[in-house]
């Protein structure tokens, strides 16, 4: 089957013979490395002179206009990507105050299925090796500039991958708050847009690559209880309903709604 075991340690192999052996737990995942393939879902990374390219450089260098406006710190603040962060980036839409050491089910939950989509999208990064869009058509970036992110690559962005994986698990373990939580996953991608690190035929390609994991990882009975013991655990936690978290989602959530560039 496709499904891998619970991370192991070669010590826990070795207890009842006494042989002292130690090894770093493996990270899980739902799906077996090489199970799903994605190549042929997802279309080729444009180049500059086609179709989607032009339009790729045309929305660059509209939202370089965004530098210094409430969206462009929203990108900025979405930039990190790990589980804190993006836990309080979902905080308004989910209405729950989530951190790792409250929602820890939650939190593997998020993890292990982000997992087997970044798998999918490393793979499909390194067979196109497209540039960044600030390595085409020069223009600021919420982002340092630095060699080692004009080494990787744009096509599917990674970060929006991420994002809507989480917005995918979020939206079926909180179901009455689907809408805007999917929403902030869109925004979450459309981030990288606005921070001009990514093409918005990345950001796209990474919603599909999300999309198209999640549809098999939910397959998955591991993934069905996880969801279940999120769920209850979500519950139990307090809701972002005082007066200053009502204020601060209310504007996050126009953001949310406004066009990019029109």
């Amino acid at each position: 089957m496709k499904r891998i075991a619970a991370a192991w340690t070669l010590a826990a192999l070795a207890g009842t013979a006494g042989i002292a052996i130690a090894a770093a737990p493996q990270a899980t995942t739902f799906l077996d490395p090489g199970y799903l393939d994605l190549a042929d879902v997802i279309l080729p990374a444009p180049i500059p002179q086609e179709p989607r390219g032009v339009a790729d450089r045309e929305v660059f260098k509209l939202t370089r206009a965004l530098k210094g406006t409430p969206r462009w710190d929203m990108a900025v603040a979405d930039v990190p990507g790990d589980t804190a962060s993006m836990m309080r980036d979902f905080g308004c839409a989910t209405r729950i105050a989530m951190t790792p050491v409250n929602a820890p089910k939650t939190a593997a939950l998020l993890e292990q299925a982000s997992r087997d989509a970044r798998g999918e999208t490393n793979r499909l990064k390194a067979f196109y090796k497209k540039k960044r869009p600030f390595l085409i058509d020069s223009g600021e970036t919420c982002e340092p500039q630095t060699d080692e992110l004009a080494q990787s690559y744009d096509y599917p962005s990674g970060h929006a991958t991420r994002g809507w994986t989480w917005g995918l698990v979020l939206a079926e373990v909180l179901h009455e708050r689907a809408g805007p939580i999917l929403a902030r996953a869109r925004a979450y991608g459309e981030s990288r847009i606005v921070c001009g690190v990514h093409n918005m035929s990345a950001v796209e390609a990474g919603r599909m690559v999300a999309s198209s994991t999640l549809a098999v990882v939910r397959t998955e009975r591991a993934y069905a209880d996880m969801v279940t013991a999120a769920r209850a655990e979500l519950a139990t936690l307090p809701k972002r309903d005082d007066a200053a978290s009502v204020q601060a989602c209310s504007a996050e959530e126009l953001l949310v709604t406004q066009p990019i560039f029109r």
